[in-house]
């Protein structure tokens, strides 16, 4: 087997991101993985860095109460992340049929319009303001 030079600058870079995360947990930072599902790559960087948030992407959440390719996508995904010890967030929730099949599969956080609009900090409840 050979290794492509592209591949061992990828790796080296993981480990590099690994570590320094590490570190600056070890700090007290938390550390989220976006966008998961999108790339190609995503399972190598969940399997290798130690992130304490998986957010699931949106290209799933969209159809998830019609499409069910898209539901065995999110529950997969939702699955590894709580076997890894990760609290699960979907991005894109626009529906609150979306909301309720989330539920079901047990996904911990949602993110979208139909929890609430983007609005700038200012006008954010309290809680949300240092």
């Amino acid at each position: 087997m050979r290794i492509r030079r592209d591949e061992v600058n990828c790796f080296a870079n993981l480990l590099e991101a690994r570590q320094l995360i590490s570190e600056l947990k070890k700090l007290g930072c938390g550390f989220t993985m976006d966008d998961f599902g999108g790339g190609l790559s995503s399972f190598a960087y969940l399997k290798n860095l130690p992130v304490d948030i998986l957010k699931i992407d949106g290209v799933f959440a969209r159809s998830i109460v019609n499409d069910p390719m898209d539901e065995v996508m999110v529950k997969s995904i939702n699955e590894i992340g709580h076997v890894m010890g990760m609290v699960t967030v979907s991005e894109f929730v626009e529906t609150d049929a979306t909301i309720d099949k989330l539920r079901t599969i047990g996904v911990d956080f949602a993110q979208g319009y139909a929890i609430a609009e983007p609005a700038p900090l200012q006008q954010q409840p309290r809680s949300f303001q240092s």
